[in-house]
């Protein structure tokens, strides 16, 4: 929670006279040699051996969906918007994510996880309503 609320205040400073993708590029090049050194430190390299096609698929798409699109679309908003509308709208992927795992996975939605997303809404709405 720390980190997210972190995150965008120097993003957001970071973007200031840069572009989103060169921002995006930059943040993915750092995250990626912090992660390889983690893994190479760790010696678990041999793992990617070991990942069967479909695992790759499923995460070559989330890295294009959230990553990718997902990151650069934030970057864009974050550059021309008011960082606490940008936070907010990304506050609603639970919803989406939430929508989405029920239709096509069949996870169980509980009475107390609809009214988060009914509060969530609300609370969008009324931020809205400036």
């Amino acid at each position: 929670m720390l980190c997210w609320g972190l995150a965008p205040l120097f993003g957001k400073l970071g973007l200031y006279n840069v572009n989103p993708v060169t921002a995006l590029t930059i943040r993915t090049i750092i995250a990626g040699s912090i992660v390889m050194g983690w893994l190479i430190g760790t010696r678990g390299f041999h793992h990617f051996l070991e990942v069967p096609p479909l695992f790759w698929l499923f995460i070559s798409i989330e890295a294009i969906l959230a990553t990718l699109l997902g990151d650069l679309a934030y970057f864009a908003a974050l550059k021309k918007g008011n960082i606490n509308d940008v936070t907010l709208v990304l506050s609603c992927s639970p919803i989406v994510t939430m929508l989405l795992s029920y239709f096509f996975l069949g996870e169980v939605v509980a009475g107390y996880q609809i009214i988060g997303v009914a509060l969530i809404t609300a609370g969008l709405i009324c931020i809205s309503m400036n």
